[in-house]
């Protein structure tokens, strides 16, 4: 056992009222409405969290429209840039305090929260304070004809949206915001963030933090609460000017077409899928168990972007899938704050019990599982690592989303079926392809249907590469230069001389 002491700053703040964050201070909410933060590792509470009403969400909208057309707007863009260099320090230095509440109430190992939701985090937001300067338009030559020897000259800048409201899921709590609020205060807009109902806390910790890397009261808000009510509220208040949205396909459509009937607000959804990882038959079955692993069962396979088909040549079926269960035998499964944890437990009941449905489906189905298949004995919401090895392509863990430790198998015996195999879905968030063949690799990826296709690789993000869905995956990208064009509004100007 490597299980770390919980730091007494971080036992402090569990025991400490939580509401929300509005204007700068902490703000209490209906304390006779409240909800609890589950420990996912045991069961029991952490914390108990007060519910948003309509005066909070009034409240937050409104300080962050008074930010955004009074201090905030007044912010030059290297200050606003100097604000998001301060905050990534701050994340760093308060960086084990983050992650051990980030694992506490995720579930996520330890060790991936001090790297992901902590050094991932700073990184992405020294990357948009770095944009906060370089947001320009561009001089146009026009054509109008000179009647009078008047001439004409154009040019365009880009306006910030106004109040973003961002709603951010469980799995990665403090991460995704950091996404959303560093590409809204990069681009001058100020933000209303709604956590989780599960993963509440982190984010208090880190408005407080903002606070004090001294970005103005106003400008970060956090409304805890519901997302049938408490989201639904804030995308339909009159100040919301975009919604941007991590989360499942099914609730990423309902907030699109709510933001949609609510005077065509703009909106970024970063939805999840089916996603593929294909490996072609020049891998060893060494390799393409390593890129299984990587692709399809890090943090509990509980990431958008994880891989959830695995197409295998059929050759080398028997021999990966045997060395896969060896491999996920082995791994070490506890509590998350021990460190030498390789799997923790899903992230909340809900979720364990929906995988639990998954695992009787493919029993019914028929679909054969090699390795896992059930729930892990003791407290916690716990399951083994699961492999599946598909009938057909109509099986249902073929088709849904899982968000889980479970990895669906079908084989295949020539490429372009392989092509068909990992487009035949309505989603396309991400794919990767594994082979040591660049000419094949070159030639195959501009035909799979995803926002992103990694090779040789899996799941790994860069702030500098653009991230987001095709077909029912999404709309809009995160990072690189592309989430300019999504927190801005390109405005025209023409004049005559």
């Amino acid at each position: 056992m490597n299980e770390i002491n919980l730091l007494a700053s971080v036992t402090t703040f569990l025991q400490r009222s939580h509401g929300h964050y509005i204007n700068g201070v902490a703000v209490p909410g209906q304390e006779n409405e409240t909800f609890s933060v589950i420990n996912p590792a045991s069961g029991e509470a952490l914390a108990t969290v007060n519910q948003g009403g309509e005066s909070e969400i009034n409240q937050a909208m409104q300080a962050a429209s008074a930010a955004f057309h009074g201090v905030w707007a007044q912010t030059s863009p290297a200050e606003r840039g100097n604000c998001l260099n301060r905050l990534a320090d701050l994340l760093q230095k308060n960086g084990e305090e983050l992650a051990q509440l980030e694992s506490l109430c995720s579930g996520k190992p330890i060790q991936l929260s001090r790297m992901l939701d902590v050094g991932a985090s700073a990184d992405y937001l020294r990357y948009f304070a770095g944009w906060s300067t370089k947001i320009t338009g561009e001089t146009l030559n026009v054509s109008l004809p000179s009647l009078k020897g008047e001439k004409y000259s154009a040019f365009t800048y880009r306006d910030p949206i106004g109040v973003v409201v961002g709603i951010i899921p469980w799995n990665f709590s403090i991460m995704i915001a950091i996404w959303k609020l560093g590409a809204a205060l990069a681009c001058g807009c100020t933000i209303v963030l709604k956590p989780s109902e599960y993963t509440p806390l982190t984010l208090l910790r880190v408005a407080e933090l903002a606070k004090e890397a001294g970005i103005p009261d106003g400008v970060i808000n956090i409304v805890n609460g519901s997302g049938a009510r408490t989201g639904s509220s804030l995308i339909n208040h009159p100040q919301c000017a975009k919604v941007t949205f991590t989360g499942s396909v099914p609730t990423g459509i309902s907030v699109g077409k709510l933001a949609l009937e609510q005077g065509l607000k703009r909106t970024t959804l970063e939805l999840g899928g089916k996603n593929a990882a294909a490996f072609l038959s020049d891998m060893t079955v060494e390799q393409m168990v390593d890129g299984i692993l990587e692709a399809g069962y890090l943090y509990q396979g509980q990431i958008c972007a994880a891989a959830e088909r695995f197409y295998i040549p059929s050759v080398h079926m028997d021999a990966v899938l045997t060395l896969l269960s060896e491999r996920l035998s082995a791994m070490k499964i506890g509590y998350p704050l021990d460190e030498s944890t390789e799997m923790g437990p899903l992230a909340n009941k809900a979720h364990y019990q929906k995988i639990l449905s998954l695992f009787e489906k493919a029993r019914q189905e028929g679909s054969e599982i090699v390795y896992g298949g059930h729930a892990l004995e003791g407290p916690g919401f716990f399951v083994a690592p699961t492999i599946i090895k598909a009938k057909s392509v109509e099986d249902t863990l073929m088709k849904e989303e899982t968000f889980g430790p479970i990895g669906t198998f079908l084989s295949y015996d020539d490429e372009e079926t392989l092509i068909s195999l990992m487009n035949a879905t309505p989603f396309g968030l991400s794919a990767s392809l594994w082979t040591n063949n660049l000419s094949k690799a070159m030639r195959m990826t501009p035909r799979i249907e995803a926002g992103i296709v990694w090779i040789n690789m899996h799941t790994f993000l860069d702030p500098a590469v653009p991230f987001g869905g095709s077909k029912s995956s999404g709309i809009g990208r995160e990072f690189g230069s592309a989430f300019i064009e999504h927190y801005t509004e390109l405005k025209s100007v023409m004049m005559r001389y």
